[in-house]
């Protein structure tokens, strides 16, 4: 940022600049100079990925266009969280109450954004996203709209964030992420709920976002304990309320299982799951290697005998749950066929699928509407109804 004075109407005047790097052409040619990470990073986490995750628009524009001038896609995004944070720790006054909460945010989510391309969870990584946690939560402390909870599973916390009905509350559900995407990132679905009339716990499940960078609870064979917990959780919040289940990415092939076995599951949404995790290829690179992170160990094998245990089409004493579906048309991880396989198999006849003709991996880019779809549904399905009708 620089001032200067120019003349206007005879008078000096100050004229404030602020910089950017702006939008870069992403050409094969910029792309081909960039490492191997950085081209990584920006094949994996597009504008409207990211934007998905609660980053800035803005913010993502210049994240990638740093990185296409060759800064490296951690140290690029760490110091736009910076640059956020420094309006409103070091300016002089003038800063209200709703600008500090949307920088806190916006520095929240890039720091969540730093570390996704980090395979291994160094101490590094825990700190960056504890520090990404803490600015989350000091920017929802003025409003008071949601809440830090730990929940104890006997096999290490589950820690996560509770979004109250903004009104009376007249059900409950959990929103989970999936191997990349974690609590913090679907927070606009959970306020989706909220707004009606639904309390959203978004969660980090096992091997996930808090509850595993700072308690070191990885997915295993006893997940299912885990979830039953969380929704234990809200049933002892509100006994009798009915309760939903949001999965999204590889967390809707876990709902889908939760669900089945959980007879206090009401209804679910699985959003960009598939019907075997346990076939993602290793040729599927970073992504598989999340997979076997979120396990706590180096061994492929072993990681896929946990995700085995992630049976979404498996028969279970909750069989017969209502099911939203949706999808992406364009979805370059899950295909239309692998969606329909996991449509057909689900061991439910209430069951349907919505597809954005040219929605991506979890429809970020749809994601006003995506969220109105998913809250509509669930809330119309706990509260008894048949659901929203679906307009093009």
């Amino acid at each position: 940022m620089s001032a200067q004075q120019e003349v206007a109407g005879g008078r000096s005047a100050p004229v404030v600049t602020l910089a950017f790097v702006g939008s870069r052409a992403e050409t094969e040619e910029a792309t081909s100079r960039l490492s191997v990470a950085s081209g990584a990073a920006l094949r994996q986490f597009s504008s409207e990925r990211m934007t998905g995750y609660g980053v800035d628009p803005a913010d993502a524009v210049e994240l990638r266009a740093r990185v296409i001038e060759g800064e490296n896609w951690r140290s690029a995004a760490t110091d736009l969280a910076e640059v956020c944070l420094r309006r409103v720790e070091t300016t002089a006054g003038g800063v209200t109450p709703p600008t500090r909460a949307a920088s806190l945010r916006r520095a929240s989510a890039l720091l969540r954004m730093s570390q996704m391309m980090t395979l291994t969870d160094t101490a590094e990584r825990r700190e960056i996203f504890a520090r990404a946690a803490e600015l989350y939560a000091r920017a929802a402390a003025p409003r008071a709209d949601r809440e830090r909870v730990t929940i104890d599973t006997g096999r290490g916390p589950l820690t996560g964030w509770l979004v109250p009905a903004r009104d009376t509350a007249v059900a409950s559900a959990v929103v989970i992420g999936g191997v990349e995407g974690w609590a913090m990132d679907f927070d606009s679905v959970g306020e989706a709920l909220a707004a009606r009339g639904v309390d959203a716990l978004l969660l980090d499940g096992p091997g996930q976002g808090e509850t595993r960078l700072t308690h070191g609870h990885y997915l295993t064979a006893r997940w299912p304990e885990a979830y039953e917990r969380a929704v234990a959780f809200l049933d002892g919040r509100s006994p009798g309320r009915p309760i939903g289940f949001v999965g999204n990415s590889m967390g809707g092939s876990v709902a889908m299982a939760v669900a089945t076995r959980d007879v206090r599951i009401r209804a679910c949404v699985d959003n960009g799951g598939i019907h075997a995790p346990w076939l993602v290829p290793p040729t599927m690179g970073t992504f598989f290697s999340k997979m076997v992170a979120a396990c706590g160990t180096e061994d492929p094998d072993r990681a896929l005998d946990v995700w085995r245990t992630v049976t979404p089409l498996a028969d279970g004493p909750n069989a017969g749950y209502p099911l939203l579906v949706v999808q992406g048309g364009a979805d370059p991880m899950v295909s239309m066929d692998l969606a329909r396989i996991l449509l057909r198999g689900a061991p439910t006849d209430d069951k349907r699928m919505v597809v954005f003709s040219d929605g991506d991996h979890c429809v970020y880019n749809h994601k006003q509407d995506r969220d109105a779809l998913v809250a509509d549904w669930m809330t119309a399905r706990l509260c008894g109804l048949p659901g929203p009708e679906i307009a093009n």
